[in-house]
C-alpha cells in the first residue's frame, strides 16, 4: 500500500494552521483545502481571505470555498480531488454524510477537548469557564453527529492557572498538529484503531456569544476571573463605568470580606483596580475604555480617582 496519502483539508481560522503546515511538511500530499468564503473584515469591511486560504495558496494547494456542503454537487467536487482521507479542523461548516463518505479512509477531526467532554463549538473556552484542570486534543473519525465519532488518538494537557483561551488554543493547536500526522501515518499503514465515545459522559460546549461578555458582579470572583480568561481574545469580558464600556482583559482573585455593593471599586493602583463581587474581589490588571488601547491598572488609575464608583 502506498504510504503517502492524498489529503483534503478543511479549516478556517488560525487555529487550523499548525495542522495544515504539519501535513504539508509530512510525507502526505495536500490535494485541496476547503475553507469558508471570504468575509468582510476590519473597519473598511472589505472582503478578507481566511488564514487557511492564505496559507493554502502560499503552499500551492487548490482552494474550495463553498457556502455550504449540502449542495448535491459537493460530493462530486470533493471526489474530483481523489482524496484518501480528509482532515477537518475548526472548519465551521457541517459535513453531510454524502461528503463524509467520499474519502476512502474517512474524515478525521482535530477536536480541542478530551471527548466526550466538551463536544461542540467552544471546547477551550468552556473548559476554562468551568474551572477544568485539564483538557487535551482528540483525533476523531467523523460521523454525521456533532463530535460523536470514535476516537483514534487522545493526549491530555494541563490548563495553567492563569491561561487565557487564546493562549490555550495555541498550545492545543500545536499539539493537534503533531497528532494528526501520526494519525495519517496510522491510516496509511493500516494500523489505526478507534474507540467509541461513551455518550453518557458527554457535555456540550455551546458557541460563545457576544451577549455573554457582560459581567454580573453578583457572581463569585473566581467565576468572573475564569470568564475573563475564557473570553480572551473574544468576545472580551466587559462592564459599564459611568455609562462607558469597560473591557477587561486580565484579572485575578483577591480575598475580601463581605462589604459594599458588588461592582464597587474598592481600590485602584498598580496592584489592580479592585472590584467587590458576590464573594471576594476581582483585581483587574489590564483594561480598556472605548476608542483607546488596553492599559495596565497602574496607567488606568493614574487618570483620575475611581474608588467608590460602581461598575454595572
Amino acid at each position: 500500500m502506498d504510504k503517502s496519502l492524498a489529503v483534503a483539508f478543511a479549516g478556517t481560522p488560525s487555529f487550523a494552521l499548525p495542522a495544515l503546515d504539519a501535513i504539508a511538511s509530512s510525507r502526505h500530499r495536500l490535494v485541496v483545502a476547503y475553507t469558508q468564503p471570504d468575509r468582510p473584515a476590519g473597519r473598511g469591511r472589505e472582503l478578507a481571505a481566511s488564514p487557511v486560504k492564505e496559507r493554502a495558496l502560499s503552499l500551492g494547494v487548490p482552494v474550495e470555498q463553498p457556502e455550504s456542503l449540502r449542495d448535491p454537487g459537493a460530493p462530486a467536487r470533493l471526489s474530483a480531488h481523489s482524496p484518501d482521507a480528509m482532515v477537518v479542523v475548526a472548519y465551521g461548516l457541517l459535513l453531510p454524510q454524502a461528503v463524509l463518505d467520499v474519502p476512502r479512509l474517512g474524515c478525521l477531526n482535530i477536536h480541542a477537548s478530551m471527548l466526550p467532554r466538551w463536544r461542540g463549538a467552544a471546547p477551550v473556552a468552556r473548559a476554562i469557564e468551568a474551572g477544568d484542570q485539564t483538557t487535551g486534543v482528540c483525533i476523531m473519525r467523523m460521523e454525521a453527529g456533532l463530535d460523536t465519532g470514535p476516537v483514534m488518538l487522545r493526549q491530555e494537557l494541563a490548563i495553567a492557572p492563569r491561561e487565557t483561551a487564546g493562549e490555550l488554543e495555541a498550545r492545543l493547536a500545536a499539539q493537534g498538529a503533531g497528532m494528526i500526522v501520526t494519525a495519517l501515518d496510522a491510516l496509511a499503514e493500516e494500523r489505526a484503531s478507534f474507540e467509541p465515545q461513551d455518550p453518557a459522559l458527554a457535555t456540550w460546549a455551546r458557541k460563545l456569544q457576544k451577549s455573554e461578555a457582560r459581567i454580573s458582579w453578583q457572581e463569585r470572583a473566581e467565576v468572573i476571573e475564569r470568564r475573563v480568561r475564557a473570553q480572551n481574545p473574544w468576545p472580551v469580558a466587559e462592564s459599564q463605568l459611568e455609562g462607558l464600556q469597560l473591557r477587561i482583559w486580565q484579572a485575578r482573585v483577591v480575598a475580601a470580606p463581605a462589604g459594599p455593593r458588588p461592582g464597587t471599586i474598592l481600590a485602584a493602583g498598580p496592584a489592580g483596580v479592585v472590584v467587590m463581587t458576590g464573594a471576594d474581589a476581582l483585581a483587574i490588571e489590564r483594561l480598556q475604555l472605548p476608542g483607546r488601547r488596553a492599559v495596565t491598572a497602574a496607567d488606568f488609575a493614574n487618570t483620575r480617582g475611581y474608588v467608590g464608583l460602581v461598575l454595572v
